[in-house]
């Protein structure tokens, strides 16, 4: 669905479900900085609310406005902020937020919902700007920069409080697939386990808050993985092990690697493939997912689309990292739209998977603890250098290196 029609689409769905503002709206707003005062109309729509000229409100407070694949960027005070017209939710510090009115499109000009200048903007950027609803004046603080101080950094250059989920993929009675050159016993389940233990460790170890979605032999459910990644957590990280049909069982000794799914809608067969393999874990489920309401679909493509440059990234990373660990061959990154264990995501997120156990030199590879350990260290790797490029991002200086 284009950026326009997804977002009208939401903005109709929210607009049935949000209360209609008890609060007057006033006729004008005045827009107060050190140059001096300016009044802004504001303009009613049936369906977004009230509205204000975007390019006139950015201009006064000396920010800019740029349009870029259907989104409109705006920059105040250095701070990012991302609008698509029709949707009821605007993207700062990569995270979508809520909107009771939408961001309109009108004869060329984009106009903002007042809310966004009467309640966000005062909100994140309190030490910049002030609201007074009385006289309906967001009023530019004048304030004296601080003196220069330095961001207390961890070792490996990161900012403290970063938060990762690591899902080891299936568990309890649903095994995965059986590892065919795996020693006696052992299952998917396991070696995705125990590889993700050795991941939460070297995580921890590097300063970086882990949740995970099983340390046990348990099952959780797949449409709840991905939910375990919270609005705190930069990245969700599901690790599997793939595997050739038994039907190609001459082609068991050629085909090795490793590679990493992200949600898109390239849909190659490879990844058909792999999506049609690690959805049959739903067969495990005591009761049958419900199915996805309207909306639901509508925020996931929308935070799909917010969230595919991030995931991209770090599958990026991932594989650079366990090419130089990995026996097999580098199979790169590839998207699926229908990978369950993803769909549910609201967060970045990748679906690794760490070789073939129709491979003997991958199933030695995944099962021997050394290399499990040199698989667990490649990724952690990869996740510091995203994590680092990800503060660079917020515009947070850090220390040179990705390592521990």
């Amino acid at each position: 669905m284009k950026p326009a029609g997804l977002g009208r689409v939401l903005a109709l769905v929210l607009a049935l479900a949000l209360p209609a503002r008890a609060a007057a709206v006033p006729a004008t707003i005045t827009v107060q900085t050190a140059r001096g005062a300016t009044q802004l109309a504001v303009r009613m729509d049936r369906l977004a609310g009230p509205l204000v000229h975007g390019g006139t409100l950015v201009g006064l407070l000396n920010g800019t406005i740029a349009r870029r694949e259907g989104w409109y960027d705006l920059t105040l005070a250095r701070q990012a902020f991302r609008f698509l017209p029709g949707a009821p939710a605007f993207a700062f510090n990569d995270r979508l937020q809520p909107l009771a009115g939408t961001a309109v499109v009108l004869r060329d000009s984009l106009f903002l919902p007042l809310q966004f200048v009467a309640e966000v903007l005062p909100r994140v950027l309190a030490e910049r700007y002030s609201w007074d609803p009385r006289t309906a004046r967001l009023k530019e603080l004048v304030r004296t920069p601080p003196p220069a101080t330095t961001i207390a950094r961890l070792p490996n250059g990161l900012r403290p409080g970063h938060v990762i989920t690591v899902d080891a993929g299936h568990g309890g009675r649903d095994p995965g697939n059986p590892g065919i050159y795996f020693p006696r016993g052992l299952r998917e389940k396991d070696v995705t386990l125990q590889v993700a233990l050795l991941l939460r460790d070297e995580l921890k170890g590097r300063g970086i808050r882990v949740v995970m979605t099983r340390t046990t032999d348990t099952l959780i459910n797949i449409l709840d993985r991905a939910r375990y990644c919270t609005a705190e957590c930069e990245l969700f990280v599901s690790l599997h092990v793939d595997a050739l049909d038994a039907r190609a069982r001459r082609r068991f000794g050629e085909v090795s690697g490793f590679h990493t799914i992200i949600i898109g809608e390239e849909n190659t067969e490879d990844a058909d493939r792999i999506a049609n393999m690690e959805n049959e874990a739903l067969q495990y489920e005591d009761a049958p997912a419900q199915g996805a309401n309207d909306l639901d679909y509508i925020l996931r493509n929308l935070q799909m689309n917010e969230y595919l440059r991030e995931s991209a990234r770090a599958a990026e990373l991932v594989q650079e990292e366990l090419a130089k660990v990995h026996t097999g061959t580098d199979r790169g990154v590839k998207q699926h739209n229908r990978l369950a264990v993803l769909n549910t995501a609201r967060r970045p997120a990748i679906l690794v998977e760490m070789g073939f156990s129709t491979n003997p030199n991958d199933a030695r590879l995944m099962t021997r603890r050394s290399s499990q350990q040199s698989l667990a260290t490649a990724l952690a790797d990869a996740i510091v250098a995203y994590l680092l490029e990800y503060d660079r991002k917020l515009g947070a200086p850090s220390a040179a290196g990705n390592g521990r």
